[in-house]
């Protein structure tokens, strides 16, 4: 099936849901703040929330917040109370997203740490945080360090979801090889034989992993 053929069909499918209001006022905060409309799409926001739900997760962690629509979607399937860390590199990105959540009704169950990814993870891993629910959408270079860092933190049975495994085509491009680019291809060969998961791999969009953790 060709990228032009699954853009039809997502689009398609994406037509039969209301506009959710919410969600488009936060998109419209990122293009309002210069910032890249680089959220997670549409129909992955929706199992986003799907998967939060089904799993009856409680604590959820997501690697970059940018201006909180993924985080939207994560709190909307947390059960009652749930808690949201969000790791994210730029204050003022974390500033919008933490200021679209408050707006949402969601402002006191997400908790933000800036700064380097990997300097956060390290820090919870010394608390002993543990999480049922992940999201990675950030810096492609370190995917493969960030799920390293999901499933020691995880909870048995958590699940971890993590966007843009395609790069717009450009991961099954042998043409390309760039640094992002060869890092992907590590990451899901990495996801798909790791004995400690179970995993699949959607390919609508621009890709999605989801894996629960043994």
């Amino acid at each position: 099936m060709t990228n032009e053929h699954l853009q039809t069909v997502e689009t398609y499918l994406d037509s039969h849901y209301e506009e959710d209001k919410q969600l488009t006022s936060i998109k419209q905060s990122i293009t309002e703040a210069d910032m890249p409309a680089i959220s997670v799409a549409e129909g992955y926001g929706r199992l986003l929330t799907l998967l939060a739900l089904s799993s009856k997760a409680e604590r959820a962690l997501e690697i970059g917040a940018l201006g909180g629509y993924s985080g939207l979607c994560i709190l909307r399937g947390l059960t009652s109370g749930g808690k949201l860390t969000s790791l994210e590199l730029r204050p003022e990105y974390a500033e919008l997203a933490h200021g679209n959540l408050t707006a949402a009704g969601y402002g006191e169950q997400v908790e933000y740490r800036i700064g380097e990814a990997l300097d956060s993870l390290k820090q919870l891993e010394e608390e002993e945080a543990r999480f049922d629910y992940f999201f990675i959408d950030a810096d492609k270079e370190n995917y493969a360090n960030y799920l390293e860092y999901a499933i020691r933190l995880a909870r048995p049975g958590a699940v971890i979801a993590v966007d843009n495994l395609l790069l717009q085509g450009r991961t099954m491009n042998p043409e390309k090889q760039g640094p992002s680019v060869q890092a992907m291809r590590k990451f899901i060969d990495a996801m798909a034989h790791d004995e400690r998961l179970v995993s699949a791999m959607l390919p609508a969009y621009d890709g999605l992993a989801v894996a629960i953790v043994k």
